[in-house]
């Protein structure tokens, strides 16, 4: 039988326990509010920053300016700056009062050459260069993120990296920077990174593993064959073969991605399962044993990559060809996103419960475009997540649609990136 005294004791400690767990709950709470009070003061001269990067781009390997200009933000917040990595890569270290989990924040920051006209006021001033992929929009978040947690600092535990990545466009700089000691100088546990999409304003999206359905190239050998020109067409339609996607199926109007029944947000995504061929990019070439024939495949996920080698295997072991086969294999072309499930689980789960679930959605499909980002490269190094971040403002015009000529941002997006992301890493640190 329980005395009078125990049963005091546990009551007084079971009370103690849920004013502790109150108060922390609190303490939270006051920090995400803080950073939004924060991120509403310095979101115009972040406006103001990104309208600078935008009328200055600069290319993949000629980012000085840039690169310049952000760690002179950095070193102004107190931060412990770091420069010259992989070409002009940059990175930012902010120490939280006491030691703890450490956490890495990726953005990009190179632009793009192209020649047509700019559709905005703050046009970009360097002839046949614009940033039309929104890089100008992640420094500025990132930025964002580092000035308002700094703010934070004497509240937290741990090491928060703030990665600066060159040469994104050409697939250079996530290597250029591993290669040029990245994880030396920084030992993160986890990192984050984003990507401006169609998406609109005031909302982001992440589901885990894939997000691009980036193209690979499919390398059909053979020893040598007279008859080219029929090995040539039998190849290459084995491989359309390989091509789940009806013709007529709704998946082909690109615009449909962004579709609220049907569109990559959607449980009802049409843009899953499915493998994809480039009609229009095969090759044929000598080689020193015989014949190399060469298609592209992009696929939705890793059970569809998966099966394509013995599906086409099959189809030339059927065939007159099948003595002539020597081997099959499937090439990257651009790196792969793999984002971590339970991170992505755990973030999504984070972020709904502070921001709500109408603006932290969580993604059944993949981009179906062949495009991929090299954040990739990072991947097998730490657990990681990138997100979508909406840009969009239908209402006025605005299509946040990258890679294209009249790409514009609704700049609330990055008041959006701040708050969000800037909160994931509280609770990430928490964690």
């Amino acid at each position: 039988m329980m005395t009078r005294s125990l049963f005091n004791t546990l009551t007084i400690f079971f009370f103690t326990l849920v004013s502790i767990s109150a108060f922390a709950q609190d303490q939270t709470e006051s920090i995400h509010q803080e950073i939004q009070n924060r991120t509403e003061q310095i979101f115009d001269s972040l406006v103001k920053i990104r309208r600078d990067f935008h009328m200055y781009p600069e290319v993949g390997g000629d980012e000085k300016r840039t690169s310049t200009k952000i760690a002179e933000y950095l070193t102004k917040l107190g931060l412990e700056v770091k420069t010259g990595i992989g070409g002009y890569g940059v990175v930012g270290i902010l120490e939280g009062a006491k030691p703890g989990k450490k956490i890495a924040w990726r953005a990009d920051i190179d632009a793009m050459p192209y020649k047509a006209t700019d559709v905005v006021d703050f046009a970009s001033k360097h002839e046949g260069v614009r940033h039309i992929c929104g890089h100008d929009v992640h420094t500025a978040v990132a930025l964002g993120i580092a000035n308002v947690l700094e703010k934070q600092k004497e509240s937290l535990e741990g090491t928060i990296y703030f990665v600066f990545q060159p040469s994104e466009e050409n697939i250079k700089g996530a290597l250029a920077m591993i290669d040029d000691g990245l994880f030396d100088m920084i030992q993160p546990e986890e990192m984050y990174a984003m990507h401006v999409t169609p998406f609109p304003a005031g909302t982001i999206a992440v589901k885990p593993e894939e997000m691009f359905s980036d193209y690979k190239r499919v390398d059909i050998h053979f020893n040598k064959n007279n008859n080219s020109d029929a090995l040539f067409d039998f190849t290459k339609q084995a491989v359309l073969s390989l091509e789940n996607i009806s013709p007529e199926s709704k998946f082909w109007n690109m615009q449909n991605m962004g579709d609220p029944e049907i569109g990559i947000a959607s449980p009802k995504s049409i843009y899953k399962n499915f493998t994809k061929v480039d009609k229009n990019n095969f090759s044929i070439k000598k080689t020193e044993d015989g014949i190399k024939i060469s298609g592209y495949v992009s696929f939705s996920d890793k059970k569809q990559r998966d099966a394509a080698i013995p599906s086409l295997k099959k189809i030339i072991a059927d065939s007159k060809f099948a003595e002539d086969f020597s081997a099959a294999e499937l090439v990257n072309v651009f790196p792969t996103l793999d984002n971590n499930e339970r991170l992505v689980n755990e973030s999504l789960d984070q972020l709904s419960g502070i921001y709500g679930k109408e603006r932290v959605l969580r993604m059944y499909g993949v981009v179906a475009d062949g495009r991929s980002d090299d954040f990739a490269f990072f991947q097998p190094k730490v657990p990681s997540v990138y997100f979508f971040m909406g840009a969009s403002n239908y209402e006025k015009g605005i299509i946040a649609q990258t890679h294209s000529p009249n790409f514009a941002v609704d700049e609330s997006c990055i008041k959006t990136g701040v708050n969000l992301f800037s909160s994931l890493i509280v609770e990430r640190l928490d964690q």
